[in-house]
C-alpha cells in the first residue's frame, strides 16, 4: 500500500507543478517554454482552465493517497489521465508536426506513467 501512496503523492506533485506552469502566468509560459511571443486572451483562458482541471484531479490523487478506499481508483485515474493526454499529443504529432521541446517531454512523461501506473495498481494492498 505504501508504494501506491508514494505514487499518488508523486503524481499530485508532478501534475501540480505542470498545472502551475501553465496557468499562473500563461504569457510567461508561452514566451519562455513555447517560444510564442504573444498569447491571445482566449488561449490564456484555456491554460488557466487546464491549470484548475489538473489541480482538481491532482488534489483527488493526494486525498486518495491518505484514504485507502479511494487509492486504487485514484491509481487507475492516473493511467486514464496520462493515457488520454498522451493519446491527444500523439494525434497532434501526426496531424500537426513536432511541438516545442517541453511538450515532447510531456509526451515521454505521460506515456511512461501508463505502464508504471498499471504496475503500481497491481501491487497488493
Amino acid at each position: 500500500m505504501l508504494i501506491k501512496k508514494y505514487f499518488l503523492i508523486f503524481a499530485f506533485s508532478a501534475v501540480a507543478i505542470i498545472a502551475l506552469l501553465y496557468g499562473v502566468s500563461p504569457q510567461w509560459f508561452a514566451r519562455s517554454l513555447l517560444d510564442t511571443p504573444e498569447l491571445s486572451l482566449d488561449l490564456a483562458h484555456i491554460l488557466r482552465a487546464v491549470m484548475c482541471l489538473y489541480l482538481a484531479i491532482g488534489l483527488f490523487w493526494l486525498f486518495a493517497a491518505f484514504n485507502q478506499q479511494y487509492t486504487n481508483i485514484a491509481v487507475l485515474s492516473t493511467m486514464l489521465f496520462s493515457g488520454g493526454l498522451v493519446s491527444g499529443r500523439i494525434i497532434s504529432l501526426f496531424a500537426d508536426g513536432q511541438p516545442s521541446g517541453i511538450l515532447l517531454l510531456y509526451v515521454v512523461m505521460e506515456f511512461s506513467l501508463v505502464p508504471i501506473g498499471y504496475w503500481v495498481y497491481k501491487q497488493p494492498d
